[in-house]
């Protein structure tokens, strides 16, 4: 009986161990799977986003190439969205004094009455409000755009975005445009968008349109679209389109966030509800970027369309673009080099 004991338990430990080898086996060819598959990765030179960064999944990085934005879900709390939906709106509705360099824009159809949050379609230059600012320092949103376009970075352009329902107008309407269009700033590579959703954001109140792979075309020329009801001031839009591209629609919800290249053709329709679509927004560019001299190019009207308003706003004389822009840029990570 003794023997017969021994004999089992023997067996029962050889089991054993063929278990352990087995389990070893497949956790070694799981490892070794991971491994290949980050080394094939790696391998992959990357035009729009950077090699070997530890942010993007490969699904996220070859998404972008090939299409020019990628959509991140619930990327910024909804504590954080609340915090910029009160300070628009206390902003807007004068409960507080407008901080000095905020831009308070209205929108075309109601321009001559009152300003509140009805009538306030945009708020620019965040960097002059603190709160406000907070999302182009968030560091959620740093970490992505940092696999992108590097350590280095300068929040360029900074927008909150108040949709109004439209009026029968269209006015509500964004041209499809290229984000390059307004900036001086070169190379297009390093810069990225960064647009966060407020609240739901949907096909009936005006969700984003995009052209996936645009990104990869050129630069094209823009100006106001000859639209019945007219358009907001500085939304210009390309001249030539066809109307038979591949448009997807990127509909989102509070805290979801689109990275895209500032090439990507996009724009956004008319909001057919009766609430308000809110967004925030910031354009980064790395700050080993350079400015440009836009006279003589595609950008130059819309360039002294701006320079005319600024020095309306702040009776200077001045014909340098760039000047704009360099008040604009603000280090938000990293070091300042050039911008």
């Amino acid at each position: 009986m003794l023997a017969f004991m021994r004999k089992s338990y023997l067996n029962l430990q050889k089991s054993c161990n063929l278990l352990k080898i087995t389990a070893k086996t497949v956790s070694t060819t799981r490892c070794l799977s991971t491994i290949e598959t980050r080394l094939n990765t790696s391998n992959t030179d990357y035009r729009f986003s950077l090699n070997n960064n530890s942010k993007l999944t490969p699904e996220q990085q070859k998404f972008y190439e090939e299409n020019g934005y990628i959509v991140v879900k619930n990327l910024v709390p909804k504590n954080d969205i609340k915090r910029y939906l009160n300070r628009f709106k206390d902003i807007a509705n004068r409960k507080v004094s407008t901080p000095p360099g905020l831009t308070v824009q209205k929108e075309v159809s109601v321009a001559k009455e009152q300003q509140n949050e009805n009538t306030v379609y945009k708020l620019q230059e965040l960097f002059c409000d603190e709160v406000l600012f907070e999302y182009c320092k968030h560091p959620d949103i740093l970490n992505y755009v940092e696999a992108f376009i590097g350590p280095n970075l300068m929040a360029i352009h900074t927008m909150l975005i108040n949709k109004p329902p439209d009026k029968g107008t269209k006015s509500s309407r964004h041209p499809l445009h290229q984000d390059l269009h307004y900036f001086p700033i070169r190379p297009a590579d390093k810069i990225i968008g960064a647009w966060t959703a407020m609240e739901t954001i949907n096909r009936e109140n005006g969700c984003l349109v995009a052209i996936p792979g645009s990104h990869r075309g050129q630069h094209l020329e823009h100006g106001y679209p000859d639209w019945e009801g007219g358009v907001n001031k500085m939304y210009y839009g390309i001249k030539e389109m066809t109307g038979s591209e591949n448009r997807v629609h990127l509909e989102m919800e509070c805290g979801d966030c689109v990275l895209f290249h500032p090439l990507l053709i996009h724009g956004s329709g008319m909001n057919r509800t009766k609430g308000y679509r809110k967004a925030i927004s910031c354009h980064f560019a790395a700050s080993d970027c350079h400015y440009i001299e836009v006279k003589g190019t595609i950008q130059e009207n819309l360039a002294n369309e701006i320079i005319d308003v600024a020095k309306k706003r702040f009776g200077a004389t001045f014909t340098d673009y760039s000047l704009i822009w360099k008040f604009r840029a603000q280090l938000v990570r990293g070091q300042q080099i050039n911008l």
